[in-house]
């Protein structure tokens, strides 16, 4: 075979590999032209689904100041008119008032939360706690509210259950908990903590009460804001609609996942862990 033709080969030879070279880049550039396309898009629609939640979040606040606003609003023109008010009606209106005003202050420090846990969730302090201590401090914190509902509270939790985490978070996780079974499960029913599993890294806990359950339909929307089981209830025992959300915010703080179903037996339970 002559040099000339072993050049030809060569050359083509070379010109079948920079062809081949040359598609190879060309697929790895539109794969990556793609792939930015789709991140673009995914930046877009989570700035969209950004702006609606901020949206949604607006108006429901707005909502729900509307009511307790309004009716401090009213009271104080009924005690400023010129009609005169007897002293027991005026005690009346300014109780009622007083009680709108811890409404909104419960609301604020909720959406202030929350807020927190979304954009700065660093901010908050951790330490080694002892959660059995503060499932007790929560107890104690709604005995009296718990004993009108003639509700009996009981926790299985051992007694060194210790994570590392933030007190306040952990507080408003079992506080919320209990305080959403008192006010929704029912009078009557009895409510139970325990600590069902355990591994090297998490607990897992167990979260349940003897009452009426909620729909199917409303458990998807459980954790949603502003989303309660029963409306009028709910507005009747001053609740923000928050007390879920704030559950399922300061569980994830601390590692953890969260769901709630009906129990077969009857009642809400849930299921969540906690990170060692």
């Amino acid at each position: 075979m002559s040099p000339l033709v072993i050049l030809l080969l060569v050359a083509l030879l070379g010109c079948v590999v920079l062809m081949f070279l040359q598609r190879r880049t060309v697929r790895r550039y539109r794969q990556l032209a793609e792939e930015q396309r789709q991140a673009k898009q995914q930046i877009i629609a989570e700035q969209q689904r950004n702006r609606q939640l901020k949206q949604e979040m607006t108006s429901n606040i707005a909502h729900e100041l509307k009511t307790p606003v309004s009716s401090i609003r009213g009271y104080l023109e009924i005690l400023l008119g010129d009609k005169p008010v007897d002293d027991e009606k005026r005690k009346t209106f300014l109780e009622r008032s007083y009680q709108q005003t811890l409404r909104l202050s419960d609301l604020i420090n909720d959406v202030s939360l929350i807020n927190k846990l979304e954009e700065s969730s660093d901010l908050f302090p951790t330490e080694r706690i002892n959660v059995t201590l503060v499932v007790r401090e929560a107890a104690m914190e709604l005995e009296d509210m718990a004993s009108k509902h003639d509700i009996r509270f009981t926790s299985n939790l051992p007694e060194s259950f210790n994570v590392t985490g933030n007190h306040s978070l952990l507080y408003a996780i079992f506080r919320n908990l209990i305080e959403n079974a008192i006010v929704y499960a029912g009078d009557g029913c009895e409510v139970f903590l325990e600590c069902y599993r355990t591994d090297s890294s998490y607990y897992f806990l167990h979260f349940y009460d003897t009452g009426t359950g909620v729909s199917n339909e409303f458990l998807p929307k459980i954790f949603d804001r502003f989303q309660r089981i029963d409306q009028g209830r709910s507005r009747k025992n001053g609740g923000t609609g928050l007390g879920l959300s704030i559950v399922k915010h300061a569980v994830g703080f601390h590692g953890g996942d969260i769901y709630a179903k009906n129990r077969d037996q009857g009642g809400l339970e849930f299921y969540f862990s906690l990170k060692k």
